[in-house]
């Protein structure tokens, strides 16, 4: 599959800029404009805009695009209902900030049209609870909806741009590196022991690592983004080799949508041009939403993916084998193993205590101790 491509070149950046000043404009929230900007640089390729109604009813209902590409979360235009009824069908808007100054697209609308927001959160999320934050954001931003082709004409940009790869750019490294097989790791939470484990574990069977942390709208409680950046640029350039492993953000909304999320982490993997994604326990969960392997049982509905899913249990750090382990390779339990869970580590850093050794490197704790600010 080829990589969407819905950036304004040099030569019609002029003409295509006068133009989109001359439209009535749509303004837009932070997270629709990195939807914006993941659309035009294919990041969420095979979309070329925001979705229509077909598209986002073929998602919701039976996880596939209208043209039966797998496809597992709605990306629609949400707008306020003043903005709903004042745009037509057909007609071409401008698309700024939510202060209406910076013009960074032009949408051609082709469909108009109201979400079935219970449907959709139950579908989805597998919940209509706003205990969910997926949930309670979705009913937030309302029923209104847009959908169309998209072109961008100005890149967003944020504290982290410097830090972020397009599926080009990523692509084009793996193959200076001469990496043919390439392992993906999402994540939202700082590294303990037990990531590291499991990525090194990937890696000993493809040629690179590609870290691929999100950084965006989470909800509170969750890591800092700045935080989670800073203690994986800790954690690789101490204990992995530099050229085994990539590390870049990746800028999102998360969404918490467990299953379907797991999958939707994995296409989107795939167009950075990766060929296998490590899936943990709990991918994508929030609270007891979903089952903790749920979303690698998930793969199973998707055999031609085109890409590699890597599934790894729950680890544990074995006093009597003193390394990581698993259900798998390790025979004892009880007393002996220390269950290693990133909430475990999150609550030790709220109560002020450090974590064990066993648990997180020594680096990444003295770096969390010195930095005050967190947690969202």
């Amino acid at each position: 599959m080829n990589l969407v491509d819905r950036m304004v070149g040099t030569e019609q950046l002029a003409t295509r800029s006068s133009y989109a000043e001359s439209l009535h404009k749509i303004q837009l929230r932070t997270e629709l404009l990195v939807d914006l900007d993941n659309i035009a640089n294919g990041v969420f390729s095979p979309l070329n805009g925001f979705m229509g109604k077909e598209s986002v009813d073929c998602v919701t209902d039976d996880m596939k695009l209208p043209d039966g590409s797998p496809w597992t979360i709605p990306v629609p235009l949400t707008v306020s209902e003043h903005d709903w009824m004042n745009v037509e069908a057909g007609v071409d808007y401008a698309l700024t900030d939510a202060g209406g100054v910076n013009i960074y697209g032009i949408i051609n609308i082709d469909s108009k049209y109201v979400l079935d927001l219970e449907h959709i959160a139950k579908k989805v999320f597998k919940t209509r609870s706003v205990e969910h934050y997926g949930v309670k954001r979705l009913f937030e931003w309302g029923k209104y909806a847009l959908g169309g082709s998209i072109e961008m004409i100005r890149r967003y940009t944020d504290e982290y741009s410097q830090y972020l790869l397009t599926p080009v750019e990523t692509k084009a490294i793996f193959l200076n590196r001469k990496w043919k097989s390439i392992v993906a790791f999402q994540t939202r939470n700082i590294p303990h022991i037990g990531h590291e484990w499991l990525q090194k574990t990937a890696l000993s069977t493809v040629d690179g690592l590609f870290i691929h942390p999100l950084v965006g709208d989470k909800k509170k409680g969750d890591y800092k983004d700045h935080v989670v950046i800073k203690s994986y640029q800790i954690l690789t350039e101490n204990y992995y080799p530099k050229d085994s492993v990539l590390l870049s953000p990746f800028r999102t909304m998360m969404r918490y949508a467990g299953p379907r999320e797991a999958i939707f982490h994995a296409l989107i993997r795939k167009n950075f041009g990766c060929t296998h994604f490590i899936v943990g326990r709990d991918h994508a969960g929030v609270g007891n939403f979903y089952g903790p392997y749920e979303a690698q049982e998930m793969f199973s509905n998707f055999p031609d993916l085109g890409i590699t899913p890597v599934f790894f249990k729950e680890f544990s750090w074995c006093k009597r084998c003193n390394s990581i382990v698993t259900d798998k390779i390790c025979p004892h339990r009880g007393d002996d193993r220390l269950v290693i869970k990133g909430t475990w580590v999150r609550d030790m850093l709220v109560n002020n205590n450090d974590p064990p050794s066993e648990l997180i490197r020594k680096e990444v704790i003295e770096y969390l101790r010195n930095e005050k600010d967190v947690f969202i």
